[in-house]
């Protein structure tokens, strides 16, 4: 079944991380988002993750209802349904979850998938991500997650951090573009120390080297991935590990020139977060649908338009196509394009 378990998950880690390489994480908020990503991955022969932020599951359950919890179960379940006629392995990741957001996102699923590993299934998700970027404290962003890891290893799931901040905006979380965003080597080291590394829960790290979420021109923030090789070093170091000690995070990928990625994969990077650029695919194909077709998508002056231009599915299939190909693009950009084997 292609929707990872638990074991297969961990697995796609260990093999990113010794074959240098990462695996897209793409954003998902329907079942169009959800198909083009599937089909991305496979058209690249390469293993994916799918994962849904708290605006994305509000947006899942449906406009009148916004309810986190009830749109990610809702598209992790057509995801878990429809992944199974590809010949892939598929992550389920809940992206970026701020501190006000926690009871009302993540630790409820928590709870969901508890219930579920208790009668001998997989979890919902294979792993959540708590963000504690907006936090000016580190203690208490590590508390936070020391707890949460407690939770996500008793679930047989990988718990996702972030420690450093990262500039611009998602889903209302806004960050400050100014120093905070390079991650010191002290913030790693103590990580380390509360986190342990793997003897307490597998966890992911999003550690930061100028990462922008959103739309910016290069130039506007220095990227520094030779940062992510600083703070391994130093860790590895003083625990007596091997060279990469952590399973590293590329947050704000998009925009990013092909050097900054393949530096950041070659200094540890295994999961690269891709929302902005995939939007833009997705949509710009609609656009140009609806440019072309104008007098057919419209009823204009009275006529009855052209039924064949402005359903859904002929403009639909265009911006998944889109969106595939983009995944695809990302694919060869992380080195993970042909990295599936069955």
């Amino acid at each position: 079944m292609p929707i990872a378990s638990p074991e297969v998950y961990a697995e796609m880690y260990e093999k990113a991380k010794a074959g240098k390489f990462a695996y897209p994480a793409i954003n998902i908020t329907s079942s169009q988002t959800i198909n083009a990503a599937l089909k991305g991955f496979a058209d690249a022969g390469s293993d994916g993750i799918l994962q849904v932020s708290t605006g994305g599951a509000e947006y899942g359950s449906g406009p009148s209802i916004k309810n986190m919890v009830t749109g990610a179960v809702a598209l992790a379940d057509y995801a878990r349904e429809v992944a199974k006629n590809y010949p892939i392995n598929v992550g389920l990741h809940t992206d970026h979850c701020p501190e006000p957001k926690l009871d009302g996102y993540v630790r409820p699923l928590l709870k969901l998938s508890a219930e579920r590993v208790a009668q001998g299934q997989d979890p919902i998700f294979n792993s959540h991500m708590w963000d504690g970027s907006a936090l000016d404290d580190v203690e208490k962003n590590l508390q936070i997650a020391e707890e949460l890891l407690a939770q996500t290893k008793a679930n047989h799931q990988i718990l996702e951090i972030e420690i450093g901040a990262v500039g611009g905006e998602e889903d209302g979380v806004v960050g400050e573009i100014n120093d905070k965003l390079y991650t010191s080597v002290e913030d790693a080291l103590r990580t380390a120390e509360v986190l342990g590394l793997g003897e307490k829960g597998s966890y992911l790290t999003a550690f930061t080297f100028g990462n922008v979420h959103g739309v910016y021109k290069p130039g506007n923030v220095k990227l520094r991935p030779e940062i992510l090789k600083d703070l391994q070093a130093a860790v590895a170091k003083k625990y007596g590990t091997d060279e990469k000690p952590f399973f590293l995070v590329f947050h704000g990928g998009s925009g990013s020139t092909e050097q900054e990625i393949s530096d950041a994969v070659d200094f540890g990077v295994v999961k690269m977060n891709v929302d902005t650029d995939t939007q833009y695919a997705f949509t710009r194909p609609v656009v140009d649908h609806m440019m072309k077709n104008y007098d057919g998508v419209l009823k204009i002056d009275g006529e009855i338009g052209n039924k064949k231009q402005y359903d859904p599915r002929a403009w639909g299939k265009s911006a998944e196509a889109g969106m595939s190909q983009r995944i695809v693009e990302a694919c060869q950009q992380l080195r993970s394009a042909g990295t599936h084997t069955a």
